[in-house]
């Protein structure tokens, strides 16, 4: 099973995954999962090489330019870590996946849906999330919380109030063209609402209790 997490930066997306695989190894401790990430991906040193260069304040790097990048490290990732762990029936659980790749290209760069998608189907061979839970926080909520957190850290973080408000109405995009995967979470609220709303809608997917009843 293939489950990613998306959300604009400040959602308490990180934190919330690690919640989530503490409970896993908590009450299904049967289930054998990985945890990894996107841009990047788990102990790929050529992968977080390409992170780096995406991201660093230092680069000075064409939408299509930066694009493609993500992309041939996205392709590094499936081959490396969620090909194989979905070939042994393992949980995957990234944090970011192509969601960030059209809302963040698509709609933030600008360089339309249809661009983005087109090489997205190239590269990952219809690998498509089983699940997508969403921490829905509105782009004012998110520099808010980016301001008291101090989260401008790299590129995308640093970037103007309507890159952000662009991304997030690619998100709401994506969750209205495809509501059967996507999980929407309210993550305004304090982390443990969040986390308790994000455990309840998982074990009322029929994809997810069908998975763990199996394990």
């Amino acid at each position: 099973m293939f489950i990613t997490f998306e959300g604009l930066d400040g959602s308490g997306k990180t934190t919330l995954i690690n919640m989530l695989v503490e409970y896993i190894k908590k009450n299904h401790s049967k289930i054998h999962y990985i945890l990894t990430r996107e841009p990047g991906g788990k102990d790929i040193k050529m992968a977080e090489k390409i992170r780096q260069l995406i991201l660093s304040k230092e680069s000075e790097l064409s939408p299509k330019s930066e694009a493609l990048l993500y992309s041939a490290s996205r392709r590094i990732h499936l081959e490396k870590v969620i090909w194989p762990a979905l070939d042994k029936k393992e949980l995957v659980l990234c944090d970011r996946y192509i969601d960030s790749f059209y809302a963040y290209q698509g709609f933030g760069r600008d360089l339309g849906i249809q661009y983005v998608e087109e090489i997205t189907e190239l590269i990952i061979e219809k690998t498509y999330p089983d699940i997508t839970i969403f921490f829905d926080i509105n782009p004012e909520e998110s520099k808010k919380r980016r301001v008291a957190n101090r989260l401008f850290d790299d590129r995308m973080e640093d970037e103007s109030d309507e890159f952000h408000k662009k991304i997030y109405f690619g998100y709401k995009y994506l969750i209205n063209r495809d509501p059967e995967r996507f999980i929407v979470v309210d993550a305004t609220r304090c982390i443990e609402d969040v986390f308790n709303q994000m455990i309840e809608q998982l074990l009322n997917n029929s994809k997810f209790r069908n998975f763990i009843n199996v394990k």
